[in-house]
């Protein structure tokens, strides 16, 4: 094994890690939230599913017009 393809295993496991402990972070965040009452998580769900929509309705727009 290549010293570049061991720079790019660490590299990638770095990635994970750090994915990782920014899903936790969110996780936290989210629960906090929903425990003082700020929302729901069916309110959660639902802004996410729009924001969703919106970015992919943004994405096929976009692909529309390079055509």
């Amino acid at each position: 094994m290549s010293l570049n393809t061991i720079d790019i295993i660490g590299q990638l496991a770095d990635l994970k890690d750090t994915d990782y402990k920014n899903t936790l972070a969110i996780s936290v965040l989210i629960e906090l939230l929903v425990e003082k009452g700020f929302f729901t998580r069916q309110d959660f769900a639902l802004k996410a599913r729009e924001l969703e929509q919106s970015t992919l309705s943004e994405i096929l727009l976009a692909r529309r017009m390079t055509r």
